[in-house]
């Protein structure tokens, strides 16, 4: 009902509790693909797990401090976006995504990223977007780089995940360079 085009049948639509076992058996399908960078794809493991998930998301939103969106592509969930971190007040928030390897080279990210960075800035005014990505995670990236976001630098063992700590690379774009690239960063 709700949802914005991203073009060739794909669309970003809200992802909210009630859609649970979807997203669990979507989870379940790529973890493999999706469980050495996404923390929530080691503890999504069934339908309650799920919920519990997407509940923190829809509390966070209720509060206006993160979203989840789905990524669907005819109809199917095949990957998602979340406003991991969103403060009005400061300003700034970290944007996330994920894709299902068979819905992966179309671009849809880089586009849902640019409609959420749309929004972000242009209608809430924020000042900054921040993507973290670990430096192992060569697509995303590309992503990044697609926005026309600039590395700030990594973050080193900054979280444990699998049994082993992990480095995050900080990527942003600030609001006057989103607008001065067109809303559409760096590289159009």
């Amino acid at each position: 009902m709700l949802s914005t085009p991203l073009g060739d049948g794909a669309q970003l639509c809200p992802l909210e509790p009630w859609q649970a076992a979807e997203l669990a058996a979507h989870t379940d399908r790529v973890r493999g693909h999706l469980a050495p960078w996404l923390p929530w794809a080691h503890t999504v493991t069934d339908t309650d797990t799920a919920r519990a998930f997407l509940q923190r998301y829809a509390d966070k939103q209720a509060a206006d401090e993160g979203r989840i969106y789905c990524i669907r592509l005819d109809g199917e969930l095949v990957g998602g976006m979340i406003f991991r971190l969103f403060s009005a007040s400061e300003g700034s928030c970290e944007l996330g995504a994920w894709l299902a390897p068979e819905a992966q080279g179309r671009g849809l990210v880089t586009t849902a990223a640019r409609r959420m960075i749309d929004w972000a800035v242009g209608v809430r005014g924020l000042a900054r977007v921040e993507w973290l990505v670990s430096p192992d995670n060569g697509p995303s990236i590309a992503v990044a780089e697609r926005l026309g976001m600039t590395h700030e630098g990594t973050l080193r063992s900054v979280f444990p995940m699998g049994g082993r700590r992990h480095d995050l690379q900080v990527w942003a774009v600030l609001a006057h360079e989103w607008q001065a690239a067109g809303g559409n960063g760096a590289h159009g």
